[in-house]
């Protein structure tokens, strides 16, 4: 399932203790990640210690922990179901229909990295076709401040939520990556609903901005929406062609299919 890609990104971030947020539909997330005794004895039993090395390395990838969001109130309230998890502590939050692609240094990394260098609440950003913007969350950089980071990283004044292309501050869409201070829970609670009548992260990370400084760092990394039919696809297709019992046969696969297609 998606969330173990992202899970594995949280880790490889060096993050040892991860909660997800769920709901009472979503149990299977974690019976995912839980320790399988019935089936490693059966995979043991069996000699298949390839697949039991794969079972038992799911549940030893970090500390997961679980808390469940009673209603669907908005990104921004499933955060403040966290607030006792955190406590007073930065922390790191992953989208879950936002894979990010980058095998030498995770775009959660780079936003760490980020954060210990300043301090501050920072959005994971990317450039996104100007005709694209009101697909997402798009920031409005400070024109007073100097872009740093070799250019990725930009102070912010605000974001608007999905503006149009003539309205749009910049080409900067937020991607599903962000560090966070743990101020950000006292804006959360005081937060009126904003979009659909739902707590919005945006409209609290706007009211940070007034008395802390948030940035916006432009990671590397290839992004899949995986909450799209497409975007799901093309991840599917992106994972398989690393994986090393189907990458060759995937891309022979390919290779045919393009074929056939350019003789249609």
């Amino acid at each position: 399932p998606t969330i173990q890609y992202i899970i594995e990104e949280a880790v490889a971030s060096g993050i040892e203790e991860i909660l997800i947020v769920t709901s009472s539909m979503k149990r299977p997330i974690e019976d995912h990640f839980d320790k399988s005794y019935e089936l490693e004895d059966t995979l043991e039993k069996k000699g298949k210690h390839e697949m039991l090395e794969m079972v038992q390395g799911i549940s030893n990838l970090a500390q997961i922990h679980y808390v469940r969001q009673k209603e669907a109130k908005g990104l921004g309230h499933a955060i403040l179901c966290a607030k006792t998890f955190i406590k007073d502590e930065p922390f790191v939050v992953l989208l879950g229909d936002d894979v990010v692609v980058n095998d030498e240094n995770p775009a959660t990394h780079q936003l760490v990295n980020a954060y210990n260098k300043i301090g501050c609440s920072i959005m994971g950003v990317q450039r996104v076709p100007r005709e694209d913007v009101s697909k997402y969350g798009i920031v409005r950089p400070s024109q007073s401040h100097t872009p740093t980071e070799n250019g990725r990283m930009v102070k912010l004044t605000g974001m608007v939520e999905k503006p149009s292309q003539e309205s749009a501050p910049s080409d900067l869409a937020v991607m599903g990556r962000y560090v966070l201070t743990p101020e950000i829970f006292e804006m959360l609670e005081n937060q009126e609903p904003g979009a659909g009548n739902e707590i919005q992260l945006t409209d609290a990370i706007d009211t940070l901005n007034k008395t802390q400084r948030v940035f916006a760092h432009e990671f590397k990394g290839t992004r899949y929406d995986v909450g799209d039919k497409f975007g799901f696809l093309k991840t599917s297709i992106q994972y398989g062609l690393k994986h090393p019992e189907i990458k060759d046969s995937l891309n022979d696969y390919i290779i045919e299919l393009g074929k056939k297609l350019e003789k249609e």
